[in-house]
């Protein structure tokens, strides 16, 4: 008997500074990502797109958080999408657009939790914390502000996407790959006692002993985690079409093992991949790794 996956698309690029995440759902699927997990035994929906407001169209408003109220009618959007596939038993691959999108995937993936009587675990892959708010963030680009969002920090209009907040305690989220935090950022990680295995964790101690740590704590207490991967996790050598690109992430082979790793314990409920920017990619190679790390967090073995 098949699993059932639906894959949706939201191409929107609102949260950022760079153009260009908006093509990542269709680059994604260029790569050939619902063939490749038809070929794991998924039974494949492509949902299509959520309409993102085009940038042109739109004033950006406050200067503190960039397009948030279009950002935000986005996500209402996004929830409701995920939160019906969820409950109808499917699983949801999320496909960005930049990273502000996740305060929609997760507030329908908690959703459903919810409706299951317990509480979502996240592990979620970022050179960045994402974790400012409109009074923190020195750009005011949203795509910085997911992260707090969905544990309860920031304005209303992202923090309550499906009418209750937080989505996810700090306990049960896991920051992985960071190598740029601001001070604000560095201040509520330590506040929050939220679980971050830096790059200098990743070469000091390895990336399978921190993955293991990462989905005890994910998965302890909860009915399964969420993965919100951004491809700038990866180093630029291996996945340069990306939005914000930091030199001194996860290699190839590291990204896979992580992924793998993921499929091994059974406790995957989502998967999100965002910022994929292929106006800075070469030959798709970027967006081809990312249907390769979803189909890997999915099951694909290599033997």
């Amino acid at each position: 008997m098949s699993l059932k996956a639906h894959i949706l698309g939201v191409p929107m690029d609102l949260g950022a500074s760079r153009r260009g995440v908006d093509m990542g759902p269709s680059a994604i699927r260029i790569a050939e990502l619902e063939s490749r997990l038809e070929r794991l035994g998924y039974d494949c929906r492509d949902l299509g797109d959520i309409p993102a407001p085009v940038r042109e169209t739109r004033p950006h408003g406050s200067r503190r958080a960039k397009y948030l109220a279009e950002i935000a009618r986005t996500c209402r959007q996004v929830f409701a999408s995920v939160s019906r596939s969820a409950r109808s038993g499917a699983f949801p691959v999320v496909l960005g657009g930049d990273h502000s999108i996740a305060c929609g995937t997760l507030a329908g993936m908690a959703d459903a939790a919810r409706k299951e009587g317990g509480r979502l675990g996240l592990l979620w892959f970022d050179a960045h914390g994402d974790l400012n708010t409109p009074a923190s963030s020195p750009s005011g680009n949203v795509h910085g502000m997911p992260l707090a969002a969905v544990l309860g920090r920031g304005p209303r209009a992202l923090t309550h996407v499906g009418g209750f907040s937080p989505k996810i305690l700090p306990e049960h989220a896991v920051l992985i790959g960071v190598r740029e935090l601001d001070p604000p950022e560095q201040r509520l990680v330590k506040a929050l006692g939220l679980t971050c295995y830096t790059m200098k964790d990743i070469d000091g101690r390895g990336l399978k002993a921190c993955m293991a740590e990462a989905i005890a704590t994910a998965g302890r207490g909860t009915v399964g985690f969420h993965v919100s991967f951004d491809m700038d996790a990866v180093d630029p050598s291996a996945a340069p079409g990306v939005g914000t690109p930091v030199k001194g992430g996860l290699s190839y082979r590291e990204a896979h093992l992580a992924m793998e790793m993921v499929a091994d314990s059974r406790k995957l409920r989502s998967f999100e991949l965002v910022e994929v920017n292929p106006v800075m990619d070469r030959e798709n190679q970027t967006a081809v790794l990312a249907a390769e790390l979803i189909s890997s967090a999915l099951g694909k073995r290599i033997l």
